[in-house]
């Protein structure tokens, strides 16, 4: 096991399996110098469907905690596509969009979820990637959040 689910295990998380593709597009993407786009995942790490808008039937918190459920995915799918997350050299840029009523201006707070837990993983030099929050009318499928994101790699 890798450092990094090392890590993870103690926190009392595990990567889940990485997310079914939901349409015609490439889960990860090799290009430049050692660079793997990842692309949207969602919040659900067991499959079950999770739904609704930040700032109407889902809190901040919760919006918190779906982000790093994003993450979680989006680090599963980078650990197929590289193998061992002990090879991640740097998170770069992570995009995070919320599913937001019209007055819910929290997304920095939701997407926090996400780019803590890259912080915890790899340190706040390697972790801390340059970041959006985008709020949005609807994600698919009814989703309150879906990040992609870009990593350095070995």
């Amino acid at each position: 096991m890798s450092k990094i689910e090392e890590k993870l295990k103690g926190m009392g998380l595990t990567l889940p399996e990485p997310p079914a593709k939901g349409g015609m597009y490439a889960p990860a993407k090799r290009f430049g110098c050692n660079l793997v786009y990842i692309s949207g995942c969602g919040p659900s790490t067991d499959g079950t469907p999770i739904t609704g808008k930040l700032g109407a039937e889902v809190n901040t918190e919760q919006g918190y905690a779906y982000a790093q459920g994003c993450m979680l995915n989006v680090l599963a799918v980078l650990k197929r596509e590289i193998g061992d997350l002990d090879k991640v050299k740097s998170a770069v840029k992570v995009t995070t969009f919320v599913a937001s009523a019209p007055d819910f201006y929290q997304q920095p707070q939701v997407a926090n979820g996400g780019t803590q837990l890259l912080v915890d993983l790899f340190g706040q030099e390697a972790g801390a990637p340059s970041r959006s929050a985008v709020g949005m009318s609807v994600l698919p499928n009814n989703m309150p959040v879906e990040t992609e994101a870009l990593f350095e790699v070995e």
